[in-house]
């Protein structure tokens, strides 16, 4: 395990090294001076998916979705809650496919809403569908556990 973390800023990018010790206090940018972390998704787009999925080092948790999708729609209240109670371990993203259909396609989303758990640009794990709070921290949780 790397320490310490590189960690984007979600507000302008700049990567951000962060000891691991100190993750629960959720610290600022040292750049623009936002927050790290600020219990609430992050709105991840075509320029700015790689920065994150494959520069930072905490996992990160992808909700591929449209805002055509009645389960999108139903999973966003859910995605926001999960922000909140796996940061600072995890970074919790959204990614709006019809933004930016180019990463879906290289991820080979076929159905909306999918949730992608990434670490360092390689998939862990996924899952695709609605579902409530607590299976989706169960689901997460389970699959950082297996990779260690």
């Amino acid at each position: 395990m790397r320490d310490p973390l590189t960690l984007p800023c979600p507000a302008c990018g700049t990567l951000n090294r962060v000891p691991r010790a100190r993750l629960a206090h959720k610290g600022h940018c040292g750049e623009c001076r936002e927050p790290l972390f600020a219990g609430q998704p992050l709105a991840l787009t075509a320029a700015t998916f790689a920065r994150h999925a494959e520069t930072g080092d905490l996992p990160l948790l992808t909700d591929f979705w449209a805002a055509w999708c009645g389960p999108c729609r139903v999973m966003a209240p859910v995605v926001d809650a999960a922000a909140q109670a796996l940061e600072p371990a995890v970074r919790v993203a959204k990614l709006d496919t019809e933004a930016a259909p180019q990463i879906a396609r290289r991820f080979g989303i076929q159905s909306i809403p999918t949730l992608m758990l990434m670490q360092h640009g390689r998939e862990i794990a996924r899952i695709a569908g609605a579902m409530p709070l607590q299976r989706l921290l169960a689901w997460t949780r389970q699959h950082l556990a297996e990779t260690g």
